[in-house]
């Protein structure tokens, strides 16, 4: 059994060198070899926009559940993005309203970034849709009729900080444009 485990270890070994005994022959790529670093900005931006995605799955959490328990708001949001979507899916839950479904952030982009002052920011704009999250009564799981004129669609600007845990959304405004 050793001599089949031995002799399984050396083909292994042998199948994944070049093949080549020639010292000069160029080496083969592998995973440990450095890379070229990263663009600093770019990394950043990628960053800010994953945070930002990411903030939005835990809203549609914190909006299904009336305890507020499934959700955690915390590790992307801060300051008024935070204080304002605590506020506003309370109110819901309050008037027996909860969110089921989903919210599409449709392509976001970095409008602004700094990376250099005390507190690194980016400025986002999106298109959210909210086209597919309805509200419904908590109780009798109906749907809760809405104006038909609402904004299902719309531009939308936050602000992003890098805090010493990670990203967080600081500010999310709805521009009260179409997209």
């Amino acid at each position: 059994m050793l001599a089949l485990f031995t002799a399984s270890c050396a083909l292994a070994i042998t199948s994944c060198s070049s093949g080549s005994d020639d010292p000069k022959a160029s080496p083969t790529p592998s995973a440990a070899q450095p890379t070229k670093p990263a663009d600093p900005a770019e990394a950043a931006k990628k960053d800010a926009i994953a945070t930002y995605q990411s903030y939005w799955k835990e809203v549609e959490k914190l909006y299904a559940d009336p305890s507020g328990k499934g959700a955690d708001l915390k590790q992307y949001a801060a300051s008024a993005a935070l204080k304002n979507v605590e506020s506003d899916a309370k109110n819901a839950h309050d008037h027996n309203r909860i969110h089921i479904g989903q919210v599409t952030v449709g392509i976001p982009t970095v409008s602004d970034l700094d990376l250099k002052s005390k507190t690194p920011r980016a400025t986002l704009s999106s298109c959210l849709d909210i086209s597919r999250w309805k509200v419904i009564d908590a109780k009798t799981k109906k749907p809760v009729s809405l104006p038909s004129n609402r904004l299902t669609k719309y531009v939308i600007q936050s602000e992003v900080e890098r805090w010493p845990g990670g990203w967080r959304v600081i500010r999310d405004e709805p521009q009260g444009k179409r997209c």
